[in-house]
């Protein structure tokens, strides 16, 4: 019966290193899937930007 509380123990002693493992993993995963979703954004609104620049200059060329 006693060694089965020193595997609770045992377990009770690594939980707060697993949690924070737990937490800085999902930490890194987070701040990947953000970087990524920047950059991707940030290559669609340049893309928008250009379209938007064509636009403006075929606007223009029919007012003259």
């Amino acid at each position: 019966m006693i060694n089965g509380g020193d595997g609770l123990f045992a377990l009770i002693a690594f939980l707060p290193i697993i949690f924070c493992l737990v937490i800085t993993g999902f930490s890194i995963y987070f701040v990947i899937k953000v970087i990524k979703f920047m950059n991707e954004k940030t290559k669609l609104d340049r893309e928008r930007n250009e379209k938007l620049d064509e636009l403006i200059k075929v606007n223009q060329g029919k007012k003259d």
